[in-house]
């Protein structure tokens, strides 16, 4: 197919054609047609600079796919590359073959390319500037070498390549970034195929598309949509540089229409999450005030100890049942009140990777107005963090009050992945260096994705080095959210496993940590 082929691979922020220039050799060494697009205002003898918008840039891609000469046209966008792409996509759906969207989700119709920049700060800077309706400056300054980070992972990226990076990074035209994207017609509707590359170490892959889909968010059922599919490259966010040829291979695969399908939800079948509980637990007394229900021991005996659960997501702002209702964290609640603890959960809101701050403030209102609940005693509080909301124990680790007598975590992430931009605070596996003798109960599964675990691992070494005690309870053959998917006899035994580790860390009288 390469030899019917053309491709117009076209870069992201501040970046020109160069970064394609070592791909668009080994796709006309394999017999293709290849472009790598300096868009206008981008470097390359283009003068138009600070006035360039979006509109521009489609033109651009325009120019390209009107002059291949090959019969099929196929559209790489990377990072900012990606709204160009699509709106060329648009204009001419009966040229272009396929689209591929490099390590970058797909915009909507409406969108400003200013939403998907990767790095949280400037992201939300660009946004305000849009709001109040204008930038007070025609260019957005290219970003240091650190700056750069915030966009994504580095992996394979090596010293020489990270240099010229900065070095050759331009100032980004304001045009391009608060203009919205029309995305309506054939490029939207599916006429035109698609193909995304999830770069996995940049914290994308198939595996959490479908973790997205299973939660049911109508926002992102195009992730499952017949014309999407996928390819994962093991590196990080710049693939370009970091493995050029990979790269190019995996361009000549999307091509020829390889790729994986998303798998949604089975019709007629509850997602995963809303499956039974692995343990069948009684139910509890419930109390619920505000985002927070206490499952209360029976009994009347004095003020007890209190477990606080937290999820993970993000979760969508619409979704029903909310977390707190959920079958895990019923039983993980429900199974807390039974062995004598107050169980609570919250419906914190980390509704995007955005929402992290947001997040920590309601687990922290949370847990203070539990500690003031009449059935609770105040100084003996665990707090139980899964999956992505091992984040939000960042602050906990990294100042431990004297009530809090012991974190667990279970299949958590523990330092954010590159792709999302999170802010620098929330880094479990660097804080818990200052965690002292804070008992923490950790839940380990041996069928994680490599991302999730190796900010595991990193962890377990801080904690190590540091002196933190982690009891760690090890799951060879589950998987992230076990508890309402996987086989119970070792899962089973995990959850009592901890839940009876973390118990024991809230016992009465003075505290002891170690």
């Amino acid at each position: 197919m390469a030899a019917g082929t053309a491709f117009t691979l076209v870069p992201g922020l501040h970046t020109g054609g160069w970064v394609w220039q070592d791909v668009a050799g080994r796709l006309r060494e394999a017999g293709a047609e290849a472009y790598a697009l300096t868009p206008t205002g981008m470097g390359g003898g283009n003068t138009e600079g600070a006035g360039a918008d979006l509109a521009a840039h489609i033109a651009d891609v325009l120019r390209a796919v009107d002059a291949a000469q090959a019969a099929d046209v196929v559209l790489v966008g990377h990072c900012y590359g990606v709204h160009p792409v699509l709106g060329a996509a648009r204009r001419r759906p009966e040229r272009v073959a396929r689209i591929v969207l490099v390590d970058t989700p797909m915009p909507q119709d409406g969108d400003t390319p200013a939403a998907l920049v990767p790095a949280q700060g400037l992201r939300e800077e660009l946004l305000r500037r849009i709001a109040e309706g204008g930038p007070g400056q025609r260019e957005l300054a290219p970003p240091t070498d650190e700056g750069w980070r915030t966009f994504g992972s580095f992996e394979g990226l090596g010293p020489a390549a990270a240099a010229e990076l900065t070095g050759r990074a331009v100032p980004q035209p304001w045009g391009t970034l608060a203009q919205p994207l029309e995305l309506k017609g054939a490029a939207a509707s599916g006429a035109v195929p698609v193909t995304g590359v999830l770069c996995t170490a940049n914290g994308s892959s198939l595996a959490i598309v479908e973790q997205v889909l299973a939660l049911g968010d109508p926002r992102f059922r195009y992730l499952a949509a017949p014309h999407m599919s996928y390819l994962e490259l093991a590196t990080g966010h710049w693939p370009m540089l970091s493995e050029p040829a990979a790269t190019a291979q995996l361009l000549l695969r999307a091509a020829a229409g390889e790729g994986t399908a998303a798998r949604g939800p089975s019709a007629g079948e509850p997602p995963v999450h809303l499956r039974p509980f692995l343990i069948d637990v009684p139910e509890h007394p419930r109390e619920r005030v505000g985002r927070v229900d206490l499952h209360l021991p029976e009994g009347d005996e004095g003020p007890r100890p209190a477990v606080v659960f937290v999820h993970g997501g993000p979760v969508p702002e619409g979704a029903r049942p909310t977390p707190r209702d959920w079958p895990a964290f019923l039983g993980y609640a429900r199974l807390a009140a039974e062995l004598g603890a107050v169980g609570v959960t919250v419906d914190h809101r980390l509704h995007d990777v955005a929402d992290f701050a947001r997040a920590a403030q309601d687990v922290q209102d949370a847990v203070a107005l539990v500690r003031a609940h009449p059935r609770v005693d105040g100084d003996r509080v665990a707090l139980w963090f899964l999956s992505t909301g091992g984040l939000l124990s960042a602050d906990w680790l990294a100042a431990p009050p004297p009530w809090l007598r012991c974190v667990a975590l279970t299949y958590p992430l523990l330092a954010p992945l590159p792709g999302w931009g999170v802010e620098r605070r929330f880094q479990p596996a660097r804080t818990v260096r200052d965690a002292g003798r804070l008992p923490v109960v950790l839940t380990r599964v041996g069928r994680e994705s490599p991302e999730f675990a190796a900010t595991v691992e990193d962890f377990v070494a801080a904690a190590g080095e540091a002196g933190v005690p982690v009891r760690i309870v090890d799951v060879p053959s589950a998987r992230h959210g076990f508890e309402t998917y996987d086989d119970p006899g070792d899962a089973r035994r995990a959850v009592g496993e901890a839940a009876r580790a973390v118990l024991a860390h809230l016992s009465p009288g003075p505290k002891t940590r170690g």
